[in-house]
């Protein structure tokens, strides 16, 4: 065993750290009495290169552990062996060499899933040192798109560039989806927003394929091992230690094509399980410190996945606020997702807390000022907080209510044309009691976790047979329809409802006051099988079929234009709510909102209008009447609600029709030269299964109406370029079809 010549070394910082004398190994152990650093080659093996037990009193400063050792190679791997006292609460097994939890490299793991088989305990795997040449940034500076402003795009790194359609060069990798910015900068999206990319055990999935036999994967990496290392089988260049770089390199990219990149942080659980679990890193460095606990020392499952993090314990708060400074700082990401983000609001018995401490910290910490930070509002125990998550105006959330709202309405459900109007406003019902703005509702109608927006039109049910678990996994409340026939269907009746349906949605999206997120391969209607519980499939029911791009090519075009559609037109992307009733002089003071606080338009309201032909303003509005304009008896509304006819809004449960108007001279955005006024919108849409007469009000600035949208009509007049639509003129009748939208706008 060579010999290392080792010294005291420093407490800080955690993890390792090159000196100009050597390398700093610290490591954090509060209650382990016998901690042992162990160096391995670079290709891993058994054999150690050394193993130093370190002294308590000299290598220890408070419940740091810390040596420098000095002479060490340019590249090596290494561990901990930690001991400790016994006890129900207590996991020390000093035969098990242990990751770092500071670790920002994991040797092995260059390829895809290579040890599932040779190493069925995952013992092989170590933190890596290597010493690299400092990464030249060169001028890159992050976009810092607006949250109004953004398309959120959420992809799977391996998922989108794996199957063979793609035809890019490193399929499955960082650099593969760089290959891919082109068509994305086509698509019109501001922001990726990555499935998790730390490091995780592809192999940890229990089950196998009922039909092959196949041993599965765990597809989508909901189980971090390693919170700041990113994955090496995502990187191409993982083979010569290059993950690190490499990820750089492609947020350098996307910075460069004006795309901000978000990453899904998995930090309510990790990796390591329940009891049945394997041990990596946390449970055998201080089991009880970092996750909850009952009185018996078993684990608190407010993740559904065997295990909690004790995220509000300042220790663990101190080590997420370090990932996530070392991803936004050093990575230069711009924001994350915090998967089932209401754990971390709870403290270390598990309740609620009010003002938990670790969001608090994160919410106002100096490095992640300029991050965006959305939070997935529940948790896999109930606790549910759309809405209503803490220091909420830091942070945007994925609005669930949104999903399920709009999916309900567009199946012909009751009862939903209220709620579907409060969801179009940026769901002020659920946000504005508290201050909150359009940009907190991150609006979304699939997911990863659910099905494709092509399934939610081909299935009434999930079909995830295949994850091997007699389809017991997976919601059973998705809120959709086969349009009349289960799965795939040649009925040329059925595929033109479905393709209606598509665009039906994405326009309901796109004209969404908030935050829209897009799953990655809607656009051309990608589809799973009817599987919504995809995690387990590294095969063609997750990855991305790129054929389909030409297949569907009218409705990516539909889809497209609609992107940039909504990018075009600030009124689309207001930064305050709707006010109904406004008086220009005092534009820009507080906003009041389209709906009282209760939430929409009561049904006993709708359709009561004033003495000038309009809905009065206490169903829109808690502002008194303002005086009217010069040279006009009218005051100005910025958006005004119909029925089938002009002003007579009908929100009653049998009603499933609503139309509404936005004045385009109130943007929400006051106060920026940049801005002119916008063009008026006229919206009309009908989930009901016959074809509905509406008659169109008059643009609220009296200029003429063009036909821009209509789902009904084939490609390519469903989306018709502004200025060359056909004139609608103003107390005309159209025929909206049955489940169908139509859009007009004005000429500028």
């Amino acid at each position: 065993m060579p010999d290392f010549p080792i010294s005291r070394g420093r407490p800080l910082p955690l993890g390792v750290s090159p000196t100009p004398d050597g390398v700093n190994f610290v490591l954090l152990c509060r209650h382990g009495t016998d901690v042992r650093l162990v160096i391995l080659p670079e290709q891993g093996g058994k054999k150690p290169l050394m193993e130093f037990r370190l002294d308590g009193r000299k290598n220890r400063t408070g419940d740091h552990w810390h040596v420098r050792v000095h002479d060490l190679p340019d590249t090596f791997t290494y561990g901990w062996r930690v001991d400790g006292p016994s006890g129900t609460k207590h996991r020390f097994d000093p035969s098990r060499i242990l990751l770092d939890p500071a670790a920002t490299m994991i040797s092995g793991g260059a390829k895809w899933a290579d040890t599932c088989e040779t190493d069925p305990e995952r013992t092989s795997r170590r933190a890596l040192y290597h010493r690299a040449k400092e990464y030249d940034w060169g001028e890159d500076a992050p976009p810092l798109t607006a949250y109004e402003d953004s398309v959120i795009y959420e992809v799977h790194v391996r998922g989108f560039t794996c199957h063979p359609s793609s035809m890019v060069a490193n399929p499955g990798t960082f650099a593969g989806l760089v290959e891919k910015i082109p068509y994305l900068q086509w698509l019109g999206v501001t922001a990726v927003e990555l499935l998790p990319i730390h490091e995780f055990d592809e192999c940890d999935c229990p089950f196998v394929n009922p039909k092959t036999g196949e041993k599965m994967t765990n597809f989508w990496g909901y189980n971090s091992i390693a919170f700041a290392a990113p994955k090496a089988a995502y990187a191409a260049s993982a083979g010569e230690h290059g993950q690190i770089a490499e990820f750089r390199d492609m947020v350098k990219a996307f910075h460069k094509a004006g795309i901000e990149v978000i990453l899904d942080v998995v930090f309510n659980h990790t990796g390591e399980g329940d009891d049945r679990g394997r041990t990596y890193s946390y449970r055998g460095l201080d089991n009880e410190l970092y996750y909850l606990l009952d009185d018996h020392g078993r684990y608190l499952n407010y993740s559904g996945c065997g295990n909690t993090v004790n995220c509000n314990h300042p220790v663990v708060r101190d080590l997420l606020l370090t990932c996530l400074r070392y991803w936004g700082g050093h990575m230069h990401v711009d924001g994350f997702r915090f998967d089932l983000a209401s754990i971390l609001g709870r403290d270390s018995k598990g309740n609620v807390l009010v003002d938990p401490p670790v969001i608090e910290m994160i919410a106002e910490d100096g490095v992640l000022a300029d991050c965006k930070l959305i939070a997935e509002p529940w948790d896999a125990a109930g606790l549910y907080q759309v809405g209503n998550f803490p220091f909420g105006r830091r942070w945007s959330e994925w609005n669930g209510k949104y999903r399920d709202d709009v999916r309900r309405f567009w199946r012909g459900e009751l009862g939903m044309t209220g709620p579907l109007a409060a969801r179009l406003c940026g769901s002020a019902d659920i946000y504005q009691w508290n201050g909150r703005l359009p940009k907190h509702s991150v609006n979304f109608i699939t997911a990863h976790d659910g099905f494709t927006l092509n399934d939610l039109l081909s299935y009434n049910g999930k079909h995830n047979e295949l994850n091997g678990e007699q389809n017991r996994d997976g919601s059973n409340e998705n809120y959709s329809w086969n349009c009349g026939a289960e799965g795939p269907s040649d009925d040329p009746l059925v595929t033109h409802l479905r393709q209606r349906q598509g665009k039906n949605l994405m326009v309901t999206l796109m004209l969404s006051q908030g935050v829209p997120m897009l799953l990655a391969g809607d656009e051309f209607l990608r589809t799973q099988k009817g599987n919504n519980n995809a995690w387990c499939h590294d095969n063609e029911i997750s990855w991305v079929d790129w054929e389909l791009e030409k297949t569907n090519r009218d409705f990516l075009r539909f889809v497209k234009e609609l992107i940039w559609f909504r990018r075009r037109h600030p009124a689309l992307r207001r930064r305050r709510f709707f006010r109904g009733e406004v008086d220009p002089q005092e534009w820009g003071s507080a906003p009041v909102g389209p709906f009282p606080a209760s939430g929409p338009v009561r049904p006993s309201e709708a359709g009561k209008l004033d003495d000038s032909g309009r809905v009065k303003a206490s169903a829109t509005s808690r502002k008194p009447r303002v005086p009217a304009l010069p040279n006009d008896d009218k005051p100005l509304f910025d958006i005004e609600w119909h029925g089938v006819k002009p002003f007579e809004p009908d929100f009653g449960h049998y009603s499933r029709t609503l139309a509404y108007t936005i004045d385009g001279r109130f943007t929400g955005r006051e106060g920026e030269a940049d801005y002119d006024p916008d063009v008026d919108f006229y919206v009309a849409v009908n989930s009901y299964h016959e074809a509905i007469r509406f008659q169109i009000p008059p643009s609220p600035s009296n200029r003429k109406w063009r036909c821009a949208i209509d789902t009904a009509a084939d490609s390519p007049k469903d989306f018709i370029a502004e200025g060359e639509g056909p004139v609608v003129r103003a107390g005309s009748y159209i025929s909206v079809p049955a489940f169908s939208t139509v859009v007009l706008v004005t000429d500028r």
